[in-house]
């Protein structure tokens, strides 16, 4: 199972303000949309209740420390690696977000596709830093439209550490 995670940031790393994303770039979403579609994608709650409904054409999967929660459409899962059991033999599964998901899955990415936009934005949640030489750029994509950025796709370079511990969060 390759594990891809996609994002969007800011200059200085931000992914949302207020439980949002700052920004809305079509070019942006399509891409997503178009990337995602047909795969699972795992979520933290907090994501999930800034979309207000389950990504349609995608099995979502929302990660949540309630264990009563129960959501029309989509599944949950207490942790990354239920969420992940919960994939089985899918080729591709889609980590979207948020910052605190990004955290405790950026040492299990395969691919990180990232549209990185050049202006700063204020916000609270930012993407994690990440080593530069676990990875290596596969291919960059210049956004079109009225919003200057890029949309780059990395693979890592260095194998994961064998028997490496999901977080249980």
């Amino acid at each position: 199972m390759e594990i891809i995670m996609i994002a969007a940031m800011a200059a200085n790393r931000v992914i949302g303000c207020n439980n949002q994303i700052p920004w809305h770039i079509q070019e942006d979403l399509a891409h997503f949309k178009k990337t995602t579609s047909g795969c699972p994608v795992i979520m933290g709650r907090k994501t999930f209740d800034s979309l207000g409904n389950p990504l349609g054409g995608r099995r979502n999967i929302i990660i949540t420390r309630n264990q009563s929660l129960s959501i029309a459409g989509a599944e949950t899962a207490g942790s990354i690696k239920a969420a992940l059991a919960l994939c089985g033999n899918q080729a591709k599964v889609f980590i979207i977000g948020g910052a605190e998901i990004f955290s405790q899955t950026i040492g299990l990415a395969d691919t990180m596709i990232l549209t990185v936009l050049e202006q700063k934005a204020e916000g609270d949640a930012f993407f994690p830093d990440f080593d530069q030489n676990d990875f290596r750029q596969i291919a960059e994509y210049k956004l079109a439209g009225e919003t200057p950025g890029r949309i780059i796709t990395y693979r890592r370079v260095l194998p994961q550490i064998p028997g490496k511990k999901l977080c249980s969060q």
